[in-house]
């Protein structure tokens, strides 16, 4: 049984920073590509951060290319997003996702390249 579990959402003044967490359960994430996505309320799911296997590549939306940043630590079976200069346009429920493999096949941004999902935690950015 594959299990990701987020943590560190809360909310935040507009151009503060938070550090989410995804520990896993019944699957070495040194062996798989990772994900973050979001979704606010009424919005459709989108594509926030992912990192290959070695954590060499990394990749970024365009919205969060400066702001945010992925990384990994497969010793603590653990991926981290750093969030920082938070907008209220960044509100939704952050998604950890697992790929199927250490790689992507077509693109990091397909939800298709990702067979596990965690239930999220809310992060909330007030003006």
């Amino acid at each position: 049984q594959v299990q990701l579990v987020e943590s560190g959402g809360g909310l935040v003044q507009a151009g503060g920073s938070l550090r989410l967490s995804c520990a896993a359960s019944g699957r070495t994430l040194s062996n798989y590509a990772m994900g973050w996505f979001r979704q606010a309320p009424g919005k459709e799911r989108e594509f926030v951060a992912a990192i290959t296997w070695s954590g060499t590549s990394t990749y970024y939306a365009d919205s969060v290319k400066g702001r945010f940043t992925i990384s990994r630590d497969n010793a603590k079976n653990t991926v981290y997003l750093q969030m920082n200069s938070l907008r209220p346009e960044d509100t939704a429920v952050y998604i950890c996702a697992s790929a199927q493999r250490g790689y992507y096949t077509y693109s990091p941004s397909r939800s298709n390249e990702y067979d596990y999902w965690g239930q999220g935690t809310q992060v909330t950015v007030s003006s």
